[in-house]
């Protein structure tokens, strides 16, 4: 599974890297602490198949990267291979990026 650290994803935000960013986190986590993207909770992944890309690079992000891998793995029954797990989740963006 690729993996990005959150030095990696700021850089790739700060440069304008093409891709899609997607949070697999719950409404109201997003809405508590976001670093943007599409909020798409684990459980409506499988309704919104559609609305996930598999022609550029999408990174997906939960609280400690625990979720995204699993929503990674369930995205790649369906074909997907363009997935990037965000390493650390928000808590290694904030212990990275904003502390």
């Amino acid at each position: 599974m690729n993996q990005l650290t959150p030095l990696q994803l700021k850089e790739w935000t700060d440069r304008g890297h093409d891709f899609v960013l997607i949070d697999v986190r719950e409404e109201w986590e997003h809405e508590a602490y976001s670093i943007g993207g599409l909020l798409m909770p684990m459980g409506e992944i499988p309704a919104r198949l559609q609305e996930i890309p598999k022609d550029k690079e999408v990174v997906l992000y939960c609280e400690k990267g625990i979720r995204s891998v699993i929503a990674i793995q369930r995205l790649e029954t369906f074909g997907f291979t363009n997935l990037i797990n965000l390493s650390g989740g928000m808590r290694g963006w904030r212990e990275a990026i904003t502390n």
